[in-house]
């Protein structure tokens, strides 16, 4: 398996239009005017339909349609309202300077969990993310 996840764009007008949300893009190359792949390594967190985390070699994950070799879906929703939702925890997110890549894999868990059964979602705060720090710390 590749140490590197590929995630294919595709725009075609009125019917498809894949993009990335958020996600430290490692690379990205255009393959014509309606296709695109963006790749990122192992680990990071990327917004695309779905909430995911790239794969990590020699580690599980899932097939994706539009991404190989797969990733560890964290968050997965349809329909505009629920949608909306998780855009505003993105926007909300960034508003008190954090990068959503940054936030706890848990978080956007915890978010599908809540959304699937139609229970209102948390406000994300500084302190969340600041006892997800001291986690990463401790982990190491």
């Amino acid at each position: 398996m590749s140490n590197i996840t590929h995630v294919e764009l595709v725009r075609l007008k009125k019917r498809i239009e894949n993009c990335i949300r958020f996600g430290k893009v490692a690379s990205n190359r255009n393959i014509d005017r309606s296709r695109g792949v963006v790749s990122f390594t192992p680990g990071c967190v990327i917004a695309f339909v779905r909430w995911l985390r790239a794969a990590v070699a020699g580690k599980r994950c899932s097939t994706v349609a539009y991404v190989r070799p797969g990733a560890d879906i964290l968050l997965m929703v349809t329909g505009w309202p629920n949608v909306e939702k998780v855009l505003n925890i993105i926007d909300a997110i960034e508003a008190i300077g954090i990068d959503p890549v940054d936030v706890s894999s848990d978080c956007w868990r915890r978010a599908h969990s809540r959304l699937a059964v139609r229970t209102a979602l948390r406000t994300y705060i500084t302190q969340h993310y600041g006892a997800w720090l001291l986690r990463c710390r401790i982990e190491l």
